[in-house]
């Protein structure tokens, strides 16, 4: 069984990656990450992570056309507004753009609050969907090389990959799309684009089970290290204190609100914030297995918290997490 965990977190063999809202990604320069989400290959390209994430809002942009922000931005703005966007978007006449480049942190309030009056659509899925930045998935090695394989690596063009000296690593950058999204249930399906195969063929894959776990059963939860960077891996030991027939209301101010339901676990045991998206594996004694069971979805309830405070408290006892099978029907039409 030891084996089979240090596959499941070791950087050559792990299929726990990060999903990003990448912006001007081809611009390295200006180049900007947001919106960390964890996501886990499931064969062929394809990556499951939740999906609350993408209808947050970003509350600003990076960048724009400048045509269309005249159009769209400008053109519904009062003159102070006006004045509020161009302070805060600069106009770079070479890429005939619009970049966000905020010098007094006072400004950012009243953009926000800019934009909300206009009811421009900042969420994430509407910035993916108008193409003003892209689900990007990352990959990090110690070394240059995308799975110690020259040739492959060699796929990449130089705005793909890059070295962070800070965090003394190599990031790899690999187009996604949001094939999509199961809102009630918590899941978002994503698919790899404009790659090559032999990338897609090199990213290690996580095999599927849909089968309902009891109550005491373990779950194994594939997560980011406590260390609080983005790097690193651990798996820990999760026992399934309850099923849930759930019922949550997620606020979304444009799309109008989403309800989320349906079976869900109730897993104690040690949950990082920030992990939603995590996988969380049974494991099957008689094939010596780990195999996808259910996703990482809410933070605990603040009545499950430890010391009952969430205030600066990034760790918790309690998780909520949405078993694969309450999508069996819908994943299966990608996967097979």
């Amino acid at each position: 069984m030891n084996d089979k965990i240090l596959n499941l977190i070791g950087e050559q063999t792990s299929p726990l990656f990060r999903i990003m809202s990448t912006s001007n990604v081809n611009e390295p320069n200006r180049r900007a990450f947001d919106n960390n989400i964890s996501a886990f290959h499931i064969g062929n390209g394809f990556f499951l992570s939740a999906a609350h994430n993408i209808r947050s809002d970003a509350n600003l942009f990076r960048s724009m056309q400048e045509a269309r922000f005249q159009k769209e931005v400008i053109a519904k703005c009062n003159q102070d507004e006006v004045l509020i966007m161009n302070r805060c978007y600069i106009l770079d006449p070479r890429s005939n753009k619009r970049y966000l480049n905020i010098g007094d942190q006072k400004d950012v309030p009243l953009l926000i609050a800019a934009l909300r009056r206009i009811n421009y659509d900042t969420r994430w899925i509407s910035l993916y969907s108008e193409d003003i930045c892209k689900p990007y998935l990352i990959v990090n090695f110690k070394n240059s090389l995308f799975y110690n394989d020259v040739a492959v690596t060699q796929l990449f063009s130089s705005h793909h990959m890059f070295q962070e000296t800070n965090i003394n690593t190599y990031t790899f950058l690999i187009e996604l799309e949001l094939v999509e999204a199961f809102y009630s249930e918590d899941f978002a399906l994503y698919r790899i684009v404009n790659t090559d195969q032999q990338v897609i063929d090199k990213i290690p894959t996580a095999n599927i089970s849909f089968d309902l776990s009891g109550l005491n059963q373990s779950l194994y939860c594939l997560q980011g290290s406590p260390s609080g960077t983005n790097l690193g891996r651990m798996v820990n030991e999760f026992r399934i204190e309850g099923i849930i027939d759930h019922h949550a209301v997620e606020i979304d101010r444009i799309g109008g609100n989403i309800i989320r339901g349906g079976t869900r676990y109730l897993l104690k045991g040690y949950f990082r914030f920030g992990s939603s998206g995590a996988p969380y594996f049974a494991y099957n004694k008689e094939n010596d297995k780990f195999l996808v069971n259910a996703v990482q979805s809410e933070a605990s309830p603040i009545q499950l918290s430890i010391a009952n405070n969430r205030e600066g408290n990034f760790q918790y006892v309690n998780a909520i997490a949405s078993p694969l099978l309450i999508i069996k029907g819908e994943l299966e039409k990608y996967i097979n």
